[in-house]
């Protein structure tokens, strides 16, 4: 997943840096506006933050088991047996305000580099994931956090893409 460019600090940065790199994304936005989607059955920004916050909240509990646990099994079976977009309408993610799930975000981000600064070799500790197929493979506590960094890199992305679509705004 990394380029042998990236360094350890350099994705942690990353990872540190996302819940502002999305706030900066969402600046003078209005209620309104968090509702923009490129279509009907696709998410919208509103979707999108609460997506991002309870996606890291999950993958937070991941880290920990791993850092805990190298050889224990993590899996979300429970959330891979629907759709996301079910889980988009089943923990409201239309209707609730976004300000508890940016805080969220900030927090277990802080939460998670002081935890994998704190633990020696953290970063490569690792977990076995259970697949939606049931084949297991080993992760490391640097691969997740890589995967989520990048997660918001790619959501920011998908937000100035509606914004372009619906307003014709770049956003920084």
């Amino acid at each position: 997943m990394t380029d042998q460019t990236d360094t350890i600090n350099e994705i942690l940065t990353l990872y540190a840096d996302g819940p502002a790199l999305l706030e900066t994304a969402l600046t003078g936005l209005t209620d309104s506006d968090l509702d923009l989607a490129p279509g009907p059955d696709s998410w919208s920004i509103r979707q999108i933050v609460h997506h991002l916050a309870d996606g890291d909240d999950i993958w937070k509990i991941c880290i920990k088991a791993a850092l805990g646990n190298n050889d224990g099994l993590f899996t979300l079976q429970w959330y891979w047996d629907k759709p996301q977009m079910e889980w988009s309408e089943n923990w409201q993610y239309a209707s609730r305000d976004i300000e508890s799930s940016l805080s969220l975000l900030r927090v277990n981000r802080r939460h998670t580099i002081e935890l994998v600064q704190q633990t020696s070799d953290a970063w490569e500790r690792s977990i076995w994931l259970q697949r939606p197929n049931g084949q297991k493979e080993q992760i490391t506590v640097g691969w997740v956090i890589e995967m989520q960094a990048r997660h918001i890199v790619d959501h920011v992305k998908d937000i100035r893409a509606i914004l372009q679509a619906h307003k014709g705004e770049t956003v920084p």
